[in-house]
C-alpha cells in the first residue's frame, strides 16, 4: 500500500467518519460556532448582529457581562482584539431547538495596543430561531492551574 493510499485512509477515519457521526444539527451548530470565531478575530456588525440571539447573555472569563448589544459594540469598537483563535476539544450536545457547546479557546490578542495570549474554557447555549442556530449565552473561565 502506497503512501498515499494509507493517508488517505487516515484522513478518511480520523477526519470523514467522525463528521459522519454527527446529526444535522451537530454540523449546523459546529458551523455557526466557526463562524463565531471567524468574526470575533475579523468583526462585522451584521454577522455578529445576526450570530446573537436577542436575548444574549455573554460573560468574560473576567467576569464582565454584555447583552446583544454590547457584545456586538465590544467587537465593532475594539474592546476585544483577537489575531488568532484556536478551538479545540469541542463537544455540542443538542437537545430539541437547543444546543450545550464546551471547548477550550486558544489565542492571540491585541488589546490596548499590548498584544497577549489567551487559553480559556467557554461553555455556550445555542437556540435553534427561525431555521438558524443563535448564540444564546456564554460563559468564559480562566483554564484551572
Amino acid at each position: 500500500m502506497g503512501k498515499k493510499n494509507l493517508f488517505t485512509i487516515i484522513v478518511f477515519f480520523v477526519l470523514i467518519l467522525p463528521m459522519q457521526a454527527q446529526s444535522k444539527d451537530e454540523l449546523a451548530v459546529a458551523q455557526a460556532v466557526e463562524q463565531l470565531r471567524q468574526v470575533m478575530i475579523k468583526p462585522d456588525h451584521q454577522l455578529l448582529e445576526n450570530i446573537a440571539a436577542d436575548k444574549l447573555l455573554y460573560i468574560h472569563s473576567s467576569g464582565t457581562v454584555r447583552d446583544k448589544a454590547g457584545f456586538v459594540r465590544e467587537f465593532i469598537d475594539g474592546q476585544s482584539v483577537f489575531t488568532s483563535l484556536i478551538i479545540f476539544d469541542q463537544e455540542i450536545k443538542i437537545s430539541g431547538k437547543t444546543a450545550i457547546v464546551r471547548h477550550r479557546l486558544t489565542g492571540d490578542t491585541y488589546n490596548k495596543k499590548v498584544s497577549g495570549t489567551l487559553d480559556i474554557i467557554i461553555l455556550m447555549t445555542w437556540q435553534k430561531q427561525g431555521g438558524r442556530w443563535k448564540l444564546l449565552g456564554r460563559q468564559a473561565a480562566k483554564v484551572p492551574v
